[in-house]
């Protein structure tokens, strides 16, 4: 197959088990989307949907994939974005770029969980805390 450079999208709950070539599916309950590398080379990329991952923009017409697509793991090693269905493809990477690159988005994966961890730590008591608070305030006030 040769390159991709459009795609069309397709939402679904489920990925098929033989995804067409120049589709990507986009499972919203599984918060996945998948297509076969746009190079032609048939392998399957899987793009999570999360915080700390990929964000899906679909504007009513068209779907948009950031950040970037990066192979580093395919033999192609392919590189390109998914811009409102259409792939514009990316300069390659060197191992410096990929390694530095992972290093990146382990450290971001990181950051937020132990922020999120923290967050959800503090929240509870936070809130019990806050909501004692109120009640004395009203109270207070009740009796004023």
């Amino acid at each position: 197959m040769k390159r991709q450079l459009t795609l069309k999208h397709q939402f679904v709950e489920y990925i098929p088990d033989a995804p067409e070539d120049g589709t990507i599916y986009v499972s919203i309950p599984f918060a996945t989307a998948i297509h076969k590398c746009c190079c032609g080379c048939g392998n399957q990329v899987v793009t999570p949907l999360s915080p700390t991952d990929w964000k899906l923009v679909f504007d009513g017409v068209s779907v948009s994939l950031d950040p970037s697509i990066g192979n580093w793991s395919f033999p192609c090693q392919s590189h390109y974005w998914i811009k409102r269905n259409t792939v514009t493809w990316a300069p390659r990477w060197s191992s410096k770029e990929i390694e530095q690159g992972r290093a990146k988005d382990r450290r971001v994966k990181s950051e937020y969980f132990d922020a999120s961890a923290r967050k959800t730590q503090d929240q509870p008591s936070g809130l019990v805390r806050e909501s004692i608070w109120q009640k004395i305030k009203r109270k207070l006030a009740g009796s004023n």
